[in-house]
């Protein structure tokens, strides 16, 4: 029996700490479980995090073991080793998938039977082996894809602009990594599109800024990892917001790493694409416009994934 208010995150590194910092002060869950392989470390968090409660819906926070999970809606996966400064995400891959392949199983041996979210990198690439793993349907594994970078590029967006990032409407698609695209032709302020909002601001060199906007939004992790170690506030906000749509069944549409088979001509792959986020997880793949140089970047960002899977022993 699910309980809807009952999540847990296995991983209680910098970026599973802020996620569990930032869905209590969502409200979401009344039961919140910590799982870490070094258990002190988890209980270290709980504690910490509990101490905050008065000054939010009230929550159970502790840290708990495998056995502690059946009942949870969602368990978000965060474990992992960390992008160390000059590594891509898929250089993490094979760390990541041995580490994958011994928590999935202590997973599925418990009848979960909630959505599971994969957060560690390469996200795509463990999304797809957690699916794989798991023998879920497609519609519960879904990772945190592209939902960070389309944040990432609708705030610079915002601040070349000087409007409100929530009135800019865009997405970054593909690997959450380095072949990733930002739908360019799609973009839009409130209705208008974005090169035409742009002349309205008197910025008349479209290629120019569109490109320098890209190279800072899939360079950004790169450049707080060389600033501070690592990335865990953004994507942390992310993944509360992934939640919300989760738990509170808003349909809402957001670039999630999905499972792929038939749009975009794209087959057996976990891609970042919109995606309608719902009580289901992954419930429907929506097929955007894109322009023909985009189809070949997503294609072209796919087939950089292909590579790594097909190396895998799933």
């Amino acid at each position: 029996m699910i309980n809807i208010q009952k999540a847990a995150i296995i991983g209680c590194g910098f970026v599973g700490a802020s996620a569990a910092f930032s869905l209590i002060h969502k409200g979401l869950f009344s039961e919140l479980v910590l799982i870490d392989a070094n258990h002190k470390k988890a209980e270290g968090e709980a504690m910490d995090l509990s101490h905050g409660r008065p000054f939010v819906k009230p929550v159970k926070i502790y840290a708990g073991s495998f056995d502690d999970i059946s009942d949870c809606s969602l368990i978000i996966i965060t474990a992992g080793a960390n992008q160390k400064p000059g590594e891509t995400r898929l250089d993490l891959v094979h760390k990541n998938v041995a580490i994958l392949k011994s928590i999935i199983p202590e997973i599925t041996g418990r009848g979960f039977e909630g959505i599971l979210m994969i957060v560690a990198n390469p996200v795509d690439i463990l999304t797809y082996a957690a699916l794989k793993i798991s023998g879920y349907p497609k519609e519960r594994v879904i990772g945190s894809g592209t939902v960070l970078d389309t944040a990432r590029f609708r705030y610079l967006l915002s601040e070349h602009l000087q409007v409100d990032s929530r009135s800019v409407h865009a997405f970054i698609i593909g690997e959450h990594g380095d072949s990733e695209l930002a739908v360019w032709s799609g973009a839009n302020v409130s209705g208008i599109d974005i090169n035409s909002f742009c002349e309205l601001r008197g910025y008349y060199d479209h290629m120019e800024s569109m490109e320098k906007i890209y190279r800072n939004v899939r360079d950004s992790a790169y450049d707080i990892i060389e600033r501070k170690g690592a990335t865990y506030y953004g994507v942390a906000m992310a993944v509360s917001r992934i939640t919300e749509s989760i738990i509170r069944n808003e349909h809402s549409v957001m670039p999630v790493s999905s499972y792929i088979d038939g749009p975009y001509g794209l087959t057996d792959i976990c891609l970042s694409v919109p995606t309608i986020v719902g009580q289901n997880g992954a419930e429907k793949v929506l097929e955007i416009p894109l322009n023909e140089s985009e189809k070949k970047q997503l294609c072209d960002s796919a087939g950089e994934l292909k590579k790594i899977i097909e190396n895998l022993e799933l």
